[in-house]
C-alpha cells in the first residue's frame, strides 16, 4: 500500500481549509486544490514513505505493472494512472465549465475526456453548486446567455450538505460554488473548457481565458429531472455511489472492522479517508494507518483488505471494474 505527497495548488478562489483538514503544516495560502493521486503530466504524485519513497507514480507503475494497477488497466493505460483524486476548497464560486468526452478530447487535444464525480465533504452555510441545465436550451441560446451574463439562470443550483454526491459525465455543464469542500474523483485529464467566470481577473490583472465556442460542441444539452445522486446511507456496509466505465466509487461509514474481498477484482483500489482514522491491512500482512484527508493506493495484487476504524472512520473507495 502506498501514500503520496499531496500536490497543493494555490488559486485565486482557494481557501484555507485543506491544510488543517489534511493535518499538514504549510506556509502556502489560498489552497484551492490538493491533488492526492495524480498521473497528469508534470503533476505526477510521488510516494511519500516506505521503501519506495520518492518514486513517481508512473515509475511505480512501470516497476510493478499489472500487480499494481491490474492486468486490463496496464494494457489500456500503460504507465499513466487512469484516475485523478483531489480535494477542492472553494472560497469563491468557481468558473462555470464543461469537459469534453473521450472522442472530442482526442480529436482536439489527443487527450482523454473527463467524466468525474463530487462527494461533498463539508459545506459552509449557504454553500451551493451548479450541475446541468434547468430547462431546454439550444446551442445558440447557450452562447447568447454567456454573452449577456445570464447563463447562471439556465443552470440547476443546489444547496449542499456533507454527504451529497453528484456524478458529472463528460458534457455536463457544472460549477462548484463558494463554501463547498469536495472530494473529486475523475478521469486522468486536465482538459477543461471555461465557459463563464463572473468577469473575474487572474493574478496578472487580466480576464481569464474563456472557451465559450469550444464548449458549445462539448456540451450535452439533455435536461435531467435531478442531477443529484441519491443513495441510502448505511453503517458498516459497502454503499455504492457511482458505477461507470471510468470508475466505481463506494462509501464505507465504519464503526467496526470490515473486510473487503478483492480476489475477483482486476484493479487497484484507491482509498480516501473522509472522516476519522484507522488502519488498513492486506492479506499479504501489510498494515498502514490512515486518517482524515489521506489517500492510499492499494495494489491490484491484494486479495483482501481490512479496514479497522479508531472508533469511527468514513472512507471512499474507487476502482475500475
Amino acid at each position: 500500500m502506498y501514500k503520496f505527497k499531496p500536490i497543493l495548488k494555490s488559486v485565486i478562489w482557494g481557501g484555507e481549509k485543506i491544510a488543517p483538514y489534511k493535518q499538514i503544516e504549510t506556509d502556502q495560502h489560498g489552497i484551492g486544490e490538493s491533488w492526492e493521486l495524480s498521473g497528469v503530466k508534470d503533476n505526477e504524485s510521488v510516494v511519500s514513505e516506505g521503501p519506495e519513497e520518492g518514486t513517481k507514480l508512473p515509475d511505480l507503475i512501470a516497476r510493478h505493472g499489472s500487480t499494481l494497477v491490474g492486468r486490463d488497466n496496464f494494457e489500456r493505460f500503460g504507465t499513466e494512472f487512469p484516475l485523478l483524486i483531489k480535494f477542492i476548497d472553494a472560497r469563491q464560486d468557481l468558473s462555470i465549465q464543461v469537459h469534453p468526452n473521450d472522442e472530442l478530447a482526442w480529436k482536439r487535444h489527443q487527450s482523454k475526456g473527463k467524466t468525474e464525480m463530487w462527494y461533498v465533504v463539508g459545506a459552509d452555510e449557504g454553500a451551493h453548486l451548479r450541475s446541468g441545465f434547468a430547462k431546454e436550451v439550444t446551442p445558440e441560446e447557450y452562447a447568447a446567455s454567456v454573452a449577456d451574463n445570464t447563463i447562471t439562470d439556465l443552470l440547476t443550483d443546489y444547496q449542499i450538505q456533507p454527504g451529497d454526491v453528484f456524478f458529472l459525465p463528460a458534457g455536463r455543464v457544472h460549477a462548484i460554488g463558494a463554501g463547498s469542500f469536495i472530494a473529486e474523483i475523475q478521469q486522468t485529464s486536465n482538459i477543461t473548457y471555461r465557459i463563464y467566470d463572473y468577469g473575474r481577473v487572474g493574478a496578472d490583472g487580466k480576464p481569464r481565458e474563456l472557451h465559450t465556442e469550444l464548449a458549445k460542441d462539448a456540451i450535452d444539452y439533455t435536461v435531467q429531472p435531478d442531477y443529484r445522486t441519491h443513495y441510502r446511507h448505511e453503517y458498516d456496509k459497502r454503499v455504492e455511489l457511482v458505477s461507470c466505465p471510468y470508475f466505481t466509487t463506494s462509501l464505507y461509514d465504519l464503526t467496526r472492522q470490515q473486510s473487503i474481498d478483492l480476489s475477483r477484482l482486476d484493479s487497484f483500489v484507491v482509498v480516501i479517508c473522509i472522516e476519522g482514522s484507522g488502519t488498513l491491512t492486506t492479506d499479504a500482512g501489510s498494515s498502514l494507518p490512515i486518517h482524515r484527508g489521506e489517500t492510499v493506493l492499494v495494489p491490484a495484487s491484494t486479495w483482501s483488505m481490512g479496514m479497522i476504524p479508531d472508533g469511527r472512520m468514513k472512507l471512499l473507495t474507487s476502482w475500475i471494474a
